[in-house]
């Protein structure tokens, strides 16, 4: 009884342990975690605003849904953060109602200076700050260094949201598309620049119960290739909350008897020749007259495969045939070659001579 007791104490002894050993350290971690902070808060913090980039040749304008802070001499009471209403304006006390929209920080503390001189204090010394430019609010996704939300002031082109970004990634493909909201009381083609775009004009009218509308959208696209190659007429403004999405250029494969086979950008004009090129051409066990082109068909889903005389193709009596996106082109083994080179190789022979029987 005696060891069954020491027994069972050795082991409830262990277990205590192996739990203290499991869970003080959760705890200690948990203590050393600072509190949640809630995204009301953030607008506080001193690093909240690292992606606003500033504009050097014009003034910011405050727009709905920035934050600003307000720091008023001798008036605490008075002094704050505010965030600007979807209508340009905010609430302050004693002045009010007070529109901030379209003035810069500057022309908003002499604003209020003016409205304090004489009936609030003598001579009110009013500084404005931009906290969080939330109306200056641009989105960059896909085949950048960077992708994300970019706050900045003025009114950047898209080269510059670009750079701003961290520059295209290494897999960009050659189109950027830009996606706009229209504006209530705007049409397509005016959101568009005058580009016409399909579809009705929006109605511009408030939505009761039940009659929620989705947004209307315009797109428009850029040839992000020819921008980077000088043809700057390419290049366009972007507008605040205008979503821009770059996706990664579209890829082919060749797979067989091929010196190099593999994944290949897929560059515009690319066509048959040259992705036999970039794959170093074929090898000498190639069936050159069934190769094959697997293609997804875009309307139905279904895989297609396309025979084709690579042999022919390569000597001009074919016409070339164009690669498409995520095509698969294979290029079979010839089992009698592989067998006669198997016997070239056992007796020695040089390259020149297998170059002979190929």
């Amino acid at each position: 009884m005696r060891n069954g007791s020491g027994y069972t104490r050795r082991a409830v002894f262990v277990s205590a342990i192996i739990y203290l050993c499991a869970v003080v350290p959760v705890f200690g971690q948990t203590r050393q975690q600072p509190p949640p902070k809630f995204p009301s808060s953030a607008a506080n913090e001193p690093n909240a605003s690292q992606n606003i980039i500033v504009e050097t040749d014009q003034d910011y304008r405050i727009g709905p849904r920035d934050v600003i802070e307000v720091r008023i001499d001798d008036a605490t009471e008075l002094s704050g953060t505010y965030q600007v209403n979807a209508d340009g304006t905010f609430l302050m006390p004693y002045l009010k109602r007070v529109k901030a929209q379209d003035r810069t920080p500057e022309e908003l503390s002499t604003f209020i200076a003016d409205g304090l001189r004489g009936r609030y204090l003598k001579d009110p010394q009013v500084l404005v700050g931009v906290k969080q430019y939330f109306s200056r609010t641009f989105f960059i996704q896909g085949a950048v260094k960077k992708p994300g939300v970019y706050q900045m002031e003025g009114h950047p082109s898209l080269l510059k949201l670009i750079n701003v970004a961290g520059g295209l990634a290494e897999n960009y493909g050659s189109t950027a598309f830009i996606i706009r909201e229209v504006k209530k009381g705007e049409t397509s083609a005016a959101a568009t620049n005058g580009e016409p775009k399909q579809g009705s004009p929006v109605v511009s009218k408030t939505p009761g119960p039940g009659d929620e509308t989705l947004p209307e959208y315009t797109l428009k696209t850029v040839n992000i290739s020819g921008l980077y190659r000088g043809r700057f007429e390419q290049n366009t403004y972007v507008e605040p909350g205008d979503i821009v999405n770059i996706p990664e250029a579209d890829v082919f494969f060749v797979a067989g008897e091929v010196k190099a086979p593999g994944k290949f950008t897929l560059s515009e004009g690319t066509t048959l020749r040259h992705a036999i090129a970039l794959s170093q051409g074929p090898t000498s066990n190639a069936k050159l007259g069934s190769g094959v082109i697997f293609r997804q068909d875009a309307a139905t889903g279904k895989r297609l495969e396309i025979p084709i005389d690579i042999g022919a193709v390569m000597k001009g009596k074919k016409e070339d045939v164009m690669i498409m996106a995520n095509d698969m082109v294979i290029l079979p083994n010839s089992t009698a070659k592989s067998v006669s080179n198997a016997i070239l190789r056992a007796l020695g022979l040089g390259a020149a001579q297998r170059g002979m029987v190929f």
